[in-house]
């Protein structure tokens, strides 16, 4: 007999996964949501991994993890290339462009396939045992860090001798939350770059689709500096993640290169801040 969704006792297909349902959590383990990403993204990588942690009640939901994996993909690259094309094309646009290896590009055929055939119904939805389904996902996973754009040194170069930041000084905190949990490696390194770059001058009290740049970088400053004091909460998670929105939507109209490259660093800070604040895989 089948389990329903809901059922807390485990789907009799998928015995071997794991001794028991807290096991699932080392299967998905490598799992990491990039950080940087759009909360979209993020939202289908981490429903994808906890589909698969929940196959041991349903199976069928290891086959689900895998195609709601391909949303997060689609969402990055339709973004990166700025063109709304069929997931398969987008993947090939991407590889020419030389945004994604080969290898990588190739490792996603298995579960475009999987996709086309569920649609078409040659397949049905308990086709991926979950250990596959982590690979598969893994592949999406390994895609979109590809894919997600760097933050240039750009600003850091330009702004190379320059005295101190012109935003509120604080005293620099101490390097590390207040539990004594330090941070990682390329949080503290991004957030000292982005204290030596000036504020673009010419973008002030300066409003982009609706939103203040100015008031946008007190706030992401202010919720590092509370990540760093290890005063963040759930208040402050739901109001980055305002600000992450407010980014993904200014950034890409900023023309001028200095203040493209300060908001996109800025960015990947709140993204950095956001992806210590997700619900853990337990």
């Amino acid at each position: 007999m089948i389990p329903s969704p809901l059922s807390p006792v485990q789907d009799p297909r998928a015995w071997s996964v794991a001794p028991d349902y807290p096991g699932m959590r080392d299967l998905v383990a490598g799992l990491e949501v990039p950080a940087g990403a759009a909360r979209g993204v993020m939202s289908a990588l981490e429903t994808s991994r906890e589909l698969i942690r929940h196959s041991y009640f349903r199976y069928e939901f290891a086959t689900a993890a895998v195609t709601h994996a391909l949303l997060a993909l689609e969402q990055v690259l339709v973004a990166r290339l700025s063109v709304e094309e069929p997931l398969r094309e987008l993947i090939g646009r991407a590889t020419a462009e030389g945004l994604l290896g080969a290898e990588p590009a190739a490792a996603l055929d298995d579960s475009l396939w999987l996709r086309d055939a569920l649609a078409r119904g040659t397949v049905a939805s308990d086709t991926v045992y979950p250990s596959r389904a982590v690979e598969l996902v893994r592949a999406v996973f390994d895609a979109v860090s590809a894919l997600l754009p760097a933050v240039t040194a750009g600003a850091a170069d330009a702004t190379a001798g320059t005295a101190a930041t012109e935003r509120a000084g604080a005293a620099e905190p101490a390097r590390g939350t207040a539990d004594g949990e330090p941070l990682p490696d390329r949080l503290t390194g991004l957030w000292e770059e982005h204290q030596r770059a000036p504020f673009p001058r010419s973008f002030v009290m300066v409003e982009i689709a609706g939103v203040d740049l100015t008031g946008l970088d007190d706030a992401v400053c202010s919720a590092v500096y509370r990540e760093w004091d290890g005063e963040f909460d759930s208040r402050s998670i739901s109001d980055l993640w305002y600000r992450i929105a407010d980014l993904d939507k200014v950034v890409p109209l900023i023309e001028e290169q200095y203040c493209r490259e300060y908001f996109a660093r800025l960015r990947t800070l709140a993204g950095l801040v956001a992806a210590r604040h997700l619900p853990p895989a337990t």
